[in-house]
């Protein structure tokens, strides 16, 4: 987890370290979208509006309730086991995932160009030289419809781009050393966010780039997607 030091552009905050994911995970192919939100909690708060956009202009807190309205709901219904809840992800499960056992700046290599996916076009990536500027890029004003671009090798989508994505972890100082299925930072003012958006260049949708906000948060630029698991 983390990137290498010569990784261009990247973050003291990204420090390289082993993590072990110990218990197994469910993570959601897409971006949570308006259509499944307003399903569960009945209003849809996007500025970019479309069922199968991602929502977007959405809290910490708003993402967290959702997971709990959803659990409760599919409790219900019987569609999940009694002991498993939706929730959002950690940062070492969503980093697990996005890079879907590769080691490059992003999953598809080690470059990011106009077109690959929903971010800045304008400013390309390269993990040796860092920005590229490329004026014909595809400068995007708004996000796209889920699953537009191609998925990971696990089959997820917009992993790269589109929305940065809330993660369940307060924003802080990796670990040294080797860790255990890590929980971030015991307390803090802001959350961990991840992937990128539609607005940024390529170098913040880097597979080890850490973004942080406040959990009231909302803009225009920030959805989630969620992890069904056992509770803890």
């Amino acid at each position: 987890m983390g990137s290498p030091t010569n990784e261009a552009e990247r973050l003291s905050v990204e420090t390289q370290h082993l993590v072990t994911i110990s218990r197994g995970f469910w993570m959601g192919k897409f971006l949570v979208t308006q259509g499944d939100y307003l399903a569960v909690v009945g209003s849809n708060p996007s500025d970019f509006k479309g069922v199968t956009r991602p929502v977007e202009t959405v809290s910490w807190v708003d993402a967290t309730n959702y997971c709990g309205m959803l659990t409760q709901r599919d409790r219900a219904a019987g569609r999940i086991p009694t002991n498993y809840v939706y929730r959002l992800p950690t940062e070492s499960e969503w980093e697990y995932a996005c890079r879907a056992g590769t080691t490059t700046a992003f999953y598809l290599g080690s470059s990011l160009h106009s077109g690959q996916a929903s971010f800045d076009g304008q400013y390309e990536y390269n993990a040796t030289s860092g920005t590229l500027t490329n004026l014909s890029g595809i400068k995007l004003s708004s996000t796209t419809t889920v699953g537009s671009y191609a998925p990971n090798p696990w089959g997820l989508y917009d992993m790269i781009g589109n929305l940065w994505e809330w993660c369940q972890d307060w924003y802080g100082t990796y670990p040294s050393g080797s860790v255990i299925d890590p929980q971030g930072a015991v307390t803090g003012s802001l959350r961990v966010i991840r992937g990128g958006d539609w607005y940024d260049g390529g170098g913040d949708c880097r597979s080890a780039f850490r973004g942080n906000d406040g959990p009231g948060s909302r803009y225009n630029g920030i959805g989630f997607r969620i992890v069904l698991a056992p509770g803890q």
